[in-house]
Parts: structure tokens; C-alpha cells; sequence
């Protein structure tokens, strides 16, 4: 069983970014979107390295995954979305459809490193 490093999606972003995962993505009109250089990627672009799901200690219906992201120009960054019941489907059905040749199986950080 791998160990998780941490229970808060801020934590592992923060470990991300040291590692070089600095770019912040956005979903809208079915891309997802470079926040600094507005550049838009469409599933096939886009390969997820890691991800990480999380549920709200407070509030089980609080659950999040926190997407590890390169995109096929080496843009790295992360993303995150809600699922469950605060779900985007759109947003749930663009990452459902990024080629299962772009998943990596890695969700440890340690072995990112």
C-alpha cells in the first residue's frame, strides 16, 4: 500500500510545484487552459502523471482529485476538480476522455522523484 504524504490538496500542490509543477490549468469550453499563456489543450494533449483523491474530513460529500499534468509541449502543472456529488460532468468527461495511453499508473510522488 503506498503511504500518502499528506491529507490536503495544498500539501502535495506545494510538493508538486517544487518539483516543477507550476502551471496552473483551467476547464472551460472543453479544453483545459494554461492560466498564464491562455493556451488550450484538448484530452489528447494532455497527460496526466500522478493524481491524488481526497474526502473532506468534515463532510464526506467534499471529495477532490488533484490531476499531476504535462502536456505535450512539457507544459507541467496541476489541476484540480470536485467529484462525487459537486462533480463538473463536463469537466469529469474531458479527463474520461484523455487517450488511457496518456495515464501514467504513478500516484506517489516519491516515485516522481
Amino acid at each position: 500500500m503506498k503511504k500518502e504524504y499528506s491529507k490536503h490538496e495544498t500539501d502535495y500542490i506545494k510538493k508538486y510545484e517544487a518539483e516543477g509543477y507550476t502551471a496552473n490549468f483551467l476547464f472551460m469550453n472543453n479544453s483545459l487552459i494554461d492560466t498564464e499563456t491562455k493556451k488550450e489543450y484538448k484530452p489528447e494533449e494532455i497527460f496526466i502523471v500522478a493524481h491524488h483523491r481526497y474526502e473532506g474530513m468534515s463532510d464526506p460529500d467534499d471529495m477532490s482529485i488533484l490531476y499531476v499534468i504535462e502536456t505535450k509541449d512539457k507544459i507541467k502543472g496541476t489541476h484540480l476538480i470536485g467529484y462525487g456529488p459537486t462533480a463538473d460532468l463536463e469537466e469529469a468527461e474531458f479527463f474520461k476522455d484523455i487517450p488511457e495511453n496518456n495515464n501514467s499508473n504513478n500516484a506517489d510522488i516519491s516515485e516522481l522523484t
